[in-house]
């Protein structure tokens, strides 16, 4: 039995909806499922011949399937929307949700390694089936590309400097979790 996964409620939830100006027999994409949330509330607004298509890639997010045949999702990066809607012979939608960024889900699940309020492997990835996580980022990127990434991904003005003590302690060994990591 798969038991559904705990997500934040989604932050101005009907507004964001609201804005998609829902028509019942509409066809909507949500591209980060998630938790289901917005999903669950376009649902609501469509009427018999509406459809829902949605996204994640996180595998945790297919235990909050809507079972509902007005609603389709599928575990792929939305990346790939294009050649997913031409599969499923949808050549038009009349609109796209996007709530872009990291789950509290993610943060809050400690062997996800997205936070650092638990010690956990390095890991970091939206799908398990990717092979790079952020152990392979730490322990293997070259000096320059980790700056790179710690101040453009991670938005940090001392990336530079960080990426220097990162290089240096992993001479010592791996750095493996989120504990040493910090």
């Amino acid at each position: 039995m798969m038991m559904k996964m705990e997500y934040h409620n989604p932050v101005l939830l009907k507004e964001t909806v609201d804005g998609l100006n829902i028509k019942p027999n509409g066809i909507y994409v949500d591209v980060t499922f998630g938790g289901g949330g917005h999903s669950r509330e376009i649902m609501s607004r469509l009427g018999e011949s509406g459809k829902l298509v949605a996204f994640d890639q996180d595998e945790d997010a297919l235990q909050n399937a809507i079972n509902d045949e007005r609603f389709l999702l599928i575990n792929e990066n939305f990346r790939n929307i294009k050649r997913f809607l031409r599969f499923h012979g949808i050549k038009q939608v009349d609109g796209v949700l996007a709530d872009l960024g990291v789950s509290s889900h993610q943060f809050d699940v400690a062997e996800r390694g997205f936070s650092t309020r638990f010690d956990a492997e390095l890991d970091m990835r939206m799908s398990k089936r990717d092979s790079l996580s952020a152990f392979h980022v730490v322990n293997d990127y070259d000096e320059k590309d980790l700056k790179r990434v710690l101040f453009q991904y991670g938005e940090l003005k001392n990336g530079g400097a960080m990426a220097n003590v990162i290089v240096s302690a992993r001479k010592e060994k791996q750095i493996r979790n989120t504990e040493q990591l910090k």
